[in-house]
């Protein structure tokens, strides 16, 4: 009986992940679009506290697969690699 319970936990924690990896690809177009965050205003502390939880699951798939070069445009391939590996995992729970 706990064992479903648990695997419903893990794949809550999982879908909570996915959607911080999709606020931090909407913060990161927020910066794009309407420039830098001010200090202390809530994008600027959204975008802290959502790099502060992804960042250390993104890093280390970074550094094994760096950014892709298009013209003048930098493809985060491990931002798209993380986000499909967690649906994958969410699918087999």
């Amino acid at each position: 009986m706990e064992a479903p319970m648990l695997l419903g936990l893990v794949g809550l924690a999982l879908l909570l992940f996915q959607f911080l990896l999709i606020a931090r690809a909407i913060l990161d177009w927020s910066v794009t679009l309407a420039g830098p965050a001010m200090p202390g205003s809530f994008r600027s502390q959204a975008l802290r506290g959502v790099y502060a939880v992804t960042e250390p699951v993104l890093a280390p798939v970074r550094r094994v697969i760096p950014p892709l070069r298009v013209g003048g445009v930098a493809i985060d391939l491990s931002f798209i690699i993380v986000f499909f590996a967690i649906g994958l995992l969410r699918a087999f729970i």
